[in-house]
């Protein structure tokens, strides 16, 4: 009998009490892991919250001034709109505008990020592609011009947001300038 036994404890008990033991450890993990994941969805909840609102003081930066900004440059806007929520013929929503600028002749569409991404000007060349083709529906033949504004802007970001067509519109201090190079030229939709 000694050959089924552990520690003079027979071995289908020592095993019970193996498996057990086990099964409560299983038990630790999974509340452990149900924690793991409770402080995981807050802290991404929180980080989302972090970013729109680092996004939403990236437009209070860009929008008191813009304006004045692109008048500067020889535009004439009268209008501007913050948070424009554009809809096609049918009523249906096809985009949303973070600022658009307005005048007898151009429209001005301007995407504002907290650090604009390669991702993020693609999708502002859609966008503008979108609005065009609204813009034709509806016998708007204004031009429309568009712009990419961010609280930070690393140099290789600004370079594409140019080379696409599109005004740069960065942080400077306490308010924003629009770097505009010397053979920029903006693309027109």
């Amino acid at each position: 009998m000694a050959e089924n036994t552990v520690n003079n404890i027979p071995l289908q008990d020592h095993l019970r009490a193996l498996m057990d033991e086990v099964s409560a450890k299983l038990r630790e993990v999974a509340e452990s892991q149900k924690e793991t994941d409770r402080i995981v969805r807050r802290n991404s909840k929180q980080m989302g919250d972090l970013h729109r609102r680092f996004g939403e003081l990236a437009e209070h930066l860009v929008v008191p001034g813009i304006k004045k900004r692109f008048n500067a440059l020889g535009f004439n806007f009268a209008e501007v709109f913050e948070n424009a929520k554009l809809d096609d013929a049918s009523g249906n929503r096809i985009t949303e505008v973070d600022v658009l600028l307005e005048s007898r002749d151009t429209v001005m569409v301007v995407e504002v990020k907290s650090r604009p991404s390669e991702e993020d000007i693609a999708k502002h060349i859609n966008r503008m592609g979108v609005l065009r083709r609204r813009a034709d529906n509806r016998n708007d033949t204004r031009i429309y011009l568009g712009a990419i504004a961010g609280a930070i802007m690393p140099q290789n970001i600004r370079d594409c947001i140019v080379k696409n067509g599109f005004y740069a519109v960065e942080q400077s201090g306490d308010t924003m300038m629009i770097n505009v190079p010397d053979n920029f030229k903006p693309r027109h939709w």
